[in-house]
């Protein structure tokens, strides 16, 4: 296995959660993520984008760090470019950390849907903000360690089929969701949380309790 974590522009707060959650991972940063390299107590072996959000003082202090300049015009975000940079240096698993919140909605959208695709070609990524973290489901039966009372939503990109749930305060058996509903939002762990889905495009966003270091 071999663990990439891409430092994304967006919110991040560092957690001991995720500390061990990217540990032992090789690391790049996209743009203006890399703000969030010393905080997380990692060096970057790459800093791509075309460092348009990237300020004289955060170029500076990483001035030694390898750099691929791309572009403003350009067919990609630096996100996406740094995810298949990833893939390019043998990634088995890759953590987006930095990738809610901000200006952006439509880059989190991007993300969201981004990190669905990629779980659909067989690829383990995983998503979070330190506050909040989300995990595509593939088809069949996906386990969750989240903690008991974590607040939990399943966002569908479209129809979801024979969706299960258990574990969960409003556990659901093989039903149908249909787009745009909300039935599956805002729901609590309780414990050994399990997803199963039968067909549809879907990620599980969650926001376990914190504690920031």
């Amino acid at each position: 296995m071999s663990k990439f974590l891409i430092l994304l522009g967006g919110d991040l707060t560092v957690t001991s959660r995720l500390k061990k959650q990217i540990s032992g991972a090789r690391v790049l940063a996209a743009d203006s993520g890399m703000r969030h390299a010393a905080g997380l107590g990692v060096v970057p072996e790459l800093w791509l984008g075309d460092f348009d959000s990237t300020d004289t003082a955060l170029a500076a202090q990483y001035g030694h760090i390898e750099r691929q300049v791309f572009p403003v015009a350009k067919n990609m975000t630096d996100g996406e470019l740094a995810l298949h940079e990833a893939y390019e240096r043998g990634a088995t698993e890759v953590i987006l950390a930095g990738a809610f919140g901000g200006e952006r909605t439509d880059h989190t959208f991007l993300h969201l849907s981004m990190a669905v695709a990629q779980a659909h070609t067989g690829r383990k990524i995983f998503l979070s903000s330190g506050h909040e973290e989300a995990t595509p489901l593939i088809y069949g039966k996906t386990g969750f360690d989240l903690p008991e009372e974590t607040l939990f939503s399943i966002l569908g990109f479209e129809t979801l089929t024979r969706l299960s749930i258990s574990g969960a305060e409003w556990p659901l058996d093989n039903v149908t969701v249909p787009f745009g509903s909300s039935l599956t939002l805002s729901n609590r762990v309780k414990e050994n949380l399990t997803v199963t889905l039968g067909g549809g495009a879907a990620i599980l966003v969650a926001s376990p309790a914190i504690d920031s270091i």
